[in-house]
C-alpha cells in the first residue's frame, strides 16, 4: 500500500467514526466540541454524506486511486478555509474550525505521502510498475511532483 492510499484509509476510519456519530448520536459529538445541540435532522444528513465519502475514501485506498487522493488535498484544504470563513463571519461556532484543522492536517499528509510515492516511482524501474499499469512517469503526471 502506497503512502498517499494509507493516508486515505486514515481519513475513511475518521469519517466512518464522524459520520457515525453525526447520524446516530449527533449531540454526543456536539456537545464535545461545545457546538449547540439540535434536534434538526440535517446533522443526521451530513452524518450520512460523512460516511458516505468515508466509504468512497476506503474504496480509493483499496484501488490505488491516484486521482482521488491528488483531488482530495485541496478539497481536505478548502474545508479548512470554509470552516474559518463560517466561524469569522458568525455562521457557526469557532469550534467547527476543529474538524476544518483536520481535514486541513489530512489534506497535507496525503500532499506529502503523494510527493513520497512519486519520488519512490521515480527511483523504482519502469518495469516494477509495468505489472500494474503504472511507470514512474505515469505516477509523476497525476499532479503531485
Amino acid at each position: 500500500m502506497s503512502k498517499s492510499a494509507f493516508s486515505a484509509k486514515v481519513f475513511a476510519v475518521y469519517l466512518f467514526i464522524a459520520g457515525a456519530l453525526l447520524a446516530t448520536v449527533p449531540n454526543v459529538l456536539l456537545s464535545i466540541l461545545f457546538i449547540p445541540q439540535t434536534s434538526e435532522v440535517w446533522i443526521r444528513v451530513i452524518g450520512v454524506i460523512a460516511f458516505m465519502i468515508g466509504i468512497y475514501a476506503w474504496d480509493a485506498a483499496a484501488h490505488e486511486a491516484k486521482s482521488f487522493f491528488v483531488t482530495s488535498v485541496y478539497t481536505r484544504c478548502s474545508v479548512f478555509v470554509a470552516f474559518a470563513v463560517f466561524a469569522a463571519l458568525g455562521l457557526g461556532s469557532p469550534t467547527i474550525i476543529l474538524f476544518g484543522v483536520a481535514d486541513l492536517l489530512g489534506g497535507i499528509w496525503t500532499y506529502f505521502a503523494l510527493r513520497a510515492d512519486a519520488q519512490s516511482a521515480t527511483q523504482a524501474s519502469p518495469k516494477q510498475f509495468s505489472g500494474r499499469g503504472h511507470t514512474a512517469a505515469s505516477v509523476r503526471h497525476q499532479g503531485i511532483s
